[in-house]
């Protein structure tokens, strides 16, 4: 009787492992992770501070300090920091700091694009900076009116900073950031 039963049982997987088999295996389709955006709307923002600027009507602002801004992005796990300084005689040094702080993301950039900006209607001049890579930040500028006010601009994401993960986020985050710097305006 066991010998049947044993004899019953490799028939049966003969059977299934010859028949259970399909020929017509294919490969997976590539895919890619969809991450998709509203479309930015954007609102404008003003306080009694001595600029203006335009900001995504889906952030969040948070005034840290006066005239220092936090915008959170919640939904990206981001958030554009705004510091304002004003100028009284430093303006050399608070250049070199803006761009300091830009190039010491240069170990984990794969590369840094700086596009120089200039309004003169509003009298905004300043730098844009995007950076390519694992860096800690993928976008910066400072804008001045070399006179009087300064405004230095970064993003940092909460996710360890893998580019061609959060690059959809980088890119619609740095989007806002031209924006905000196109649409500055001292008071």
């Amino acid at each position: 009787m066991l010998k049947q039963l044993i004899s019953f049982l490799v028939l049966t997987i003969v059977f299934f492992s010859i028949f259970g088999c399909k020929d017509d295996v294919l490969p997976k389709p590539s895919s890619h992770l969809r991450l998709d955006y509203p479309i930015a709307e954007y609102v404008h923002f003003e306080n009694s501070c001595p600029f203006t600027f335009d900001m995504n009507s889906e952030a969040v602002i948070k005034e840290k300090t006066p005239c220092n801004f936090e915008i959170n992005y919640p939904k990206m796990k981001a958030t554009i920091y705004i510091t304002y300084k004003p100028i009284n005689n430093n303006l050399k040094l608070l250049l070199r700091d803006a761009q300091k702080l830009t190039y010491e993301h240069v170990i984990k950039a794969d590369a840094i694009t700086d596009q120089p900006f200039m309004n003169e209607d509003n009298k905004v001049y300043g730098m844009f900076y995007q950076v390519n890579g694992n860096a800690a930040t993928n976008a910066q500028f400072y804008a001045t009116d070399s006179t009087k006010n300064f405004v230095d601009c970064s993003v940092y994401f909460y996710a360890k900073p893998n580019y061609d993960s959060i690059y959809p986020a980088v890119s619609y985050v740095k989007n806002d950031m031209r924006r905000l710097l196109e649409s500055l305006k001292w008071k």
